[in-house]
């Protein structure tokens, strides 16, 4: 079982594409599991049609600690087995440890033993690793391979940049190592080439660029991935091209971050280059 972890700055699109590309990955026949690392518990709502899943640390605070695994995971589109953490009250506790406690009753009820029943288990994590709960699938080797979700925007970059300095923290403990930067589209000037050349700087890659495209925004109205929603839209092929990219993907790094100066430097030179 592949285990991959989807982070990215607060607001970039990582729920986005990690359920559209999860979704291609179904389509293809792969067995998949989606843990939600966000306190809002929307890291499965597309691939469940909705926001009709209880998280783990709902699930404990109502019903204490006798918990099955059956009350905390559900079934999405395409069999995708979904769960969420959740988060503690707003403005009480921290959020980062409701992913510990998360992870630690998923491994403890056996959600990860079947394995052989599943090809992929993806962990969708909230914003930059800057917090230890946060990093915990980095940390404790939960997760083995990152994709970071960047945009040409300073501060999309400015957190990727950040999540490496995370990787290569705990890259010779837990073995934890990047595949690449996926570049979802915000329109702006050279945004491929930016990304493009800010791969090469953290010696990775790119792996895909997905276009920015209001289908995107339809399909997530009506509760849906694109590939459900429309499957023979364009938009559609771009997941399934990047599902088909990280299944055959073997670059996997221990990558090389930036300084801050010599970022904005890369960001000036392409910026300026329109």
């Amino acid at each position: 079982m592949r285990k991959v972890a989807i982070y990215g700055k607060g607001g970039i699109g990582k729920s986005t594409t990690t359920q559209n590309t999860v979704a291609g990955l179904a389509e293809m026949g792969r067995k998949v599991m989606v843990v939600g690392c966000d306190p809002k518990a929307d890291s499965t709502r597309l691939l469940l049609g909705g926001l009709a899943q209880k998280s783990v640390l709902d699930t404990l605070r109502e019903e204490g600690e006798d918990v099955d695994l059956e009350d905390i995971r559900r079934t999405g589109f395409s069999g995708v087995v979904c769960v969420e953490s959740g988060g503690p009250e707003p403005g009480v506790g921290c959020a980062g440890r409701g992913i510990i406690t998360s992870i630690n009753l998923l491994e403890q009820l056996g959600a990860y033993a079947d394995s052989e029943h599943l090809d992929y288990a993806f962990y969708d994590v909230l914003g930059d690793v800057v917090c230890g709960g946060f990093a915990m699938p980095i940390r404790e080797g939960k997760a083995k391979e990152i994709y970071i979700v960047v945009s040409g925007e300073m501060m999309a970059m400015y957190a990727a940049n950040n999540i490496c300095k995370g990787i290569v923290k705990f890259a010779e403990a837990g073995g934890v190592r990047l595949g690449g930067l996926i570049c979802n589209s915000r329109n702006v000037d050279n945004e491929r080439e930016m990304i493009e050349a800010l791969a090469a700087k953290l010696g990775t890659q790119m792996i895909h660029f997905i276009p920015r495209e209001n289908m995107v925004q339809r399909a997530e109205i009506n509760r849906k991935t694109v590939i459900e929603y429309d499957a023979s839209h364009p938009q559609a092929d771009e997941y399934r091209t990047l599902a088909r990219k990280i299944e055959a993907n073997e670059m996997h790094v221990i990558p090389k971050p930036m300084s801050t100066d010599d970022l904005e430097k890369l960001l000036i030179e392409y910026g300026l280059a329109g």
